[in-house]
């Protein structure tokens, strides 16, 4: 949506609640230049520039003589179908707890190991393909080399002359046509001259038939899972001018103007318990459709589509002189005040992301995304649900990216089926429940060790983003669809909460604090203010979805009734909000350690805020500055999103500052945990939107954390629960116009500059407002 200037006069003259005005749409108008750029090829993989379509990513390295694809499907894992469940663990549980409410912790967390974790206890892997590489000769005496990332047109582009000859390569991964396709070309006849011929560290083999060079072979066992998948990658090659040929184990392309190679890939698997289909014969298809079109055809296509997801949202904060500098220069100087536009870059680079590795059909985001050149990624590249796959959907929404949520609800909805036999297995409990990891065969149980995996929570928080999609959209119809899943949530912990000895209330046990260790020399504890804060929301949404389809109201009514009995949150003597029920935070071994659980009251949730918990909001505060400002990326990234809802802008841009500086982002923009972690991108795009707004229940927050340094500005086409289209404007530090469209008539309360004001929205219409 964009304010004309009409509508801004019409703000400026009518104050808070006044004129109506149609809606227009952010998408209508092509934003500015977004890209990263280089002056040299990579060098390492945090180097290379990222494309995908969600199923389909390649990392582009650009080089001059040798250009490398490094290849990843998003199906692509170790192992196969697999039960991890451990029968009869919960014959372990009644001993567990007498243990910890006796303060046995480690003797509790050894029964834990012993008779109560997966089995295996840990999850399998997501996998790389390989790479398909480009040799085309000496990359010496190459000249006025570039390489980009064009965000706006989700295309890589390398550009250079050598021997007096100009080369160009543009590649992108096509969400119509499902094919990497790239196009290499010379401002000379005959110059284009490569090899291509893939490398992996799979078990594979390479054979060619026709123009095609394949790479086809099975994934690896993994912790005692055999390998059940097959996977092929499929490279077809067109020239024009020239000639293709075999050579052993590869292609060579001779004396072509052009070259436009076409890459398919897909391996076996259909969904977590089926892995037989046909790679080959999705490949050749695929390749059969594709092949029948042009590289313009396909290119229009495909930045239409993504162009259609992209161009709805727009962020103007203003430019430095730095702005003109290749992007590894403007991270290596990470200066927010003088070069503002960084941190717009980085904000629609996280949303470029986000329609590159989650699509409507396609896996949910993992700790990489989609991108892994490892047979074994860091941490597995597993979801890890005690914060991480969360973060990574943190801006989704109000980053007008709904669409992209799909692949997480389609997760949610496979461990809460895998789910319910982890709960009876293990805890003996009605409903379903998952840990703090599942990977692509919807694993639900304890891993990586008693201290890590004993977390029964990290289903209960996943709601929250089912939650999330049904607020932003007010789709009934989807409400109804999931309304199951939370309450099978809910009735798991209607049966696993217990009575704690010293004051009676309802707690979680066994259960810890992510991943933390208390100051007994473990993880394990019963109650840890997290859950309370997770169960609160989760029982809450569950109430609010039942009143909305009229149903379950003895069933509620319990729920509610249980909530009642939880802890309280309370503040301990240093003036912190306690992590756990006893005031241990002061003794804990690591006071700077990366997770702040027991602030996800204050976001992702609200049940704290200094509006309405003032002193909740000051305990938080506390915390954090125990904590400290500089944490991996993802724990930096989840700071800044803490001190924007305390209101404190300059403090969060500090932080950024350090989140978008060489410690904490690599050339390519990427985050560095380190190593590369997806989720301190996503977390850092959304601390942004924070400062900027904030939105909960009917009320939206205008400018609360607004920067110095951001004294000017504009926002264009976010969304706000209620299905609520916004765009905002300010300058010197004032809010100038503020735009709402709903999709429904409702009240929505505006708050700005310490005043509250009500106003009713009209379905359809544009609301206009200033200061």
């Amino acid at each position: 949506m964009t304010l004309t200037r009409r509508h801004a006069l019409q703000c400026a003259v009518a104050g808070l609640g006044a004129a109506l005005v149609p809606a227009a749409r952010a998408q209508d108008e092509a934003p500015a230049a977004l890209s990263l750029w280089y002056k040299q090829p990579a060098s390492v993989w945090t180097e290379a520039l990222p494309i995908g379509n969600g199923r389909l990513g390649a990392m582009v390295f650009g080089g001059v003589g040798r250009e490398e694809l490094q290849l990843n499907e998003d199906t692509l894992w170790a192992g196969g179908p697999y039960d991890p469940v451990h029968k009869g663990a919960v014959n372990n549980l009644a001993e567990v707890r007498r243990l910890i409410f006796a303060g046995k912790y480690k003797d509790a967390e050894a029964l834990i190991e012993q008779g109560m974790m997966a089995q295996p206890e840990k999850q399998m892997s997501y996998q790389t393909i390989g790479s398909l590489f480009l040799t085309a000769g000496p990359s010496s005496m190459a000249s006025d080399y570039r390489r980009e990332l064009d965000l706006d047109r989700a295309l890589s582009r390398i550009s250079f002359v050598q021997d007096g000859t100009r080369f160009t390569r543009e590649t992108f991964v096509s969400p119509v046509d499902q094919v990497i396709v790239m196009r290499i070309r010379s401002d000379q006849p005959g110059r284009v001259r490569l090899r291509l011929d893939y490398g992996t560290p799979q078990a594979a083999q390479t054979r060619i038939d026709g123009a095609d060079l394949i790479l086809s072979g099975v994934n690896t066992s993994q912790q005692g899972v055999p390998a059940a998948l097959s996977f092929e990658a499929r490279a077809r090659v067109r020239v024009k001018g020239g000639q293709v040929v075999p050579d052993e184990d590869g292609l060579i392309v001779v004396g072509a103007d052009e070259a436009l190679i076409l890459i398919a890939a897909a391996t076996s698997f259909k969904s977590w318990s089926d892995v037989s289909g046909d790679p080959c014969a999705l490949n050749k298809a695929v390749l059969t459709n594709a092949g029948s079109k042009t590289f313009d055809d396909m290119l229009a296509a495909h930045v239409a589509a993504h162009q259609r997801l992209f161009r709805r949202v727009s962020l103007d904060i203003g430019q430095g002189d730095a702005a003109s500098l290749p992007t590894d220069q403007r991270i290596s100087r990470a200066d927010l005040a003088a070069d503002p536009g960084l941190a717009a870059l980085y904000y629609q680079f996280g949303r470029y992301l986000m329609i590159a590795c989650s699509r409507p059909g396609t896996q949910a985001a993992g700790l990489q995304g989609l991108w892994n050149d490892k047979l074994n990624a860091p941490w597995g590249g597993k979801y890890t649900i005690n914060i991480n796959t969360e973060m990574n959907y943190w801006p989704a929404e109000r980053g007008a990216l709904p669409e992209c949520v799909g692949p997480l609800v389609d997760l949610v909805r496979d461990i809460a089926r895998r789910g319910e036999e982890t709960a009876r297995e293990h805890y003996g409990a009605r409903g379903w429940v998952c840990h703090h990891n599942t990977d692509i065969w919807r694993a639900t149980g304890p891993i990586d060790a008693a201290r890590y995996g004993t977390w029964p929570m990290g289903g209960a928080w996943l709601c929250q983003h089912l939650w999330a999609h049904y607020e932003f959209s007010r789709d009934r119809a989807f409400l109804a669809e999931i309304y199951p899943i939370f309450k099978g949530a809910s009735q798991f912990y209607l049966d696993f909460l217990t009575p704690e000895p010293t004051h009676g209330w309802l707690v979680t046990c066994p259960s810890m604090s992510p991943e933390h260790t208390h100051p007994y020399g473990t993880m394990i504890c019963a109650g840890p203010t997290m859950d309370v804060q997770i169960l609160n929301d989760l029982f809450d949404v569950t109430a609010k979805a039942a009143a909305l389809l009229n149903t379950d109201a003895d069933f509620i009514a319990q729920a509610q009734a249980t909530k009642a009995k939880m802890p309280p949150m309370q503040i301990g003597k240093a003036g912190q909000l306690q992590e756990w029920l006893e005031d241990w935070d002061m003794q804990a071994p690591d006071l700077h350690h990366r997770h702040v659980s027991h602030l996800y009251g204050l976001f992702p949730s609200h049940q704290i805020n200094i509006y309405d918990t003032p002193e909740l909001a000051k305990a938080a505060r506390r915390s954090l500055e125990i904590r400290g400002d500089e944490a991996t990326g993802w724990g930096t990234a989840w700071r800044i999103n803490l001190w924007a809802r305390l209101g404190e802008g300059d403090h969060a841009f500090s932080i950024l500052k350090f989140l978008l500086g060489p410690e904490r982002t690599y050339p390519n923009m990427f985050d560095a945990h380190p190593p590369f972690q997806i989720d301190g991108n996503f977390g850092g795009a959304n601390a942004i939107m924070e400062m900027l707004i904030q939105a909960w229940d009917d009320q939206i927050i205008v400018l609360p954390a607004l920067p110095s340094a951001w004294s000017s500005g504009a926002f264009r086409g976010m969304r706000l629960p209620g299905n609520i289209g916004a765009d905002l404007r300010w300058k010197d530090g004032r809010l100038e116009a503020l735009s709402l469209t709903s999709a429904t008539d409702q009240t929505v309360r505006i708050r700005y500059s310490n005043k509250i004001t009500p106003l009713n929205l009209t379905a359809g219409k544009t609301a206009c407002f200033s200061a």
